[in-house]
């Protein structure tokens, strides 16, 4: 029973990794619009945190998909 609380609380703070990195993603790709509607290039640093954000989102996907591997292999419950 331990095993299940501390896998589940592994998923709640993975959950809530994906919606904050999620959410800066949004963010910057949001005022990336804002500049280009207004007709100037994004800023460097605004893309780089663009890059920093995508990849970030990736490596949080990449453990979403490792723990689904191993729920599925039934290493996990």
């Amino acid at each position: 029973m331990d095993k299940r609380k501390t896998w589940r609380e592994q998923e709640q703070q993975l959950v809530e990794r994906w919606n904050a990195a999620a959410a800066r993603q949004q963010t910057v790709l949001a005022e990336i619009t804002r500049q280009a509607d207004a007709g100037s290039a994004a800023s460097a640093e605004l893309q780089q945190q663009a890059e920093r954000s995508r990849v970030e989102v990736e490596a949080v996907r990449r453990e979403v998909a490792r723990m689904k591997v191993l729920f599925y292999s039934g290493k996990r419950y």
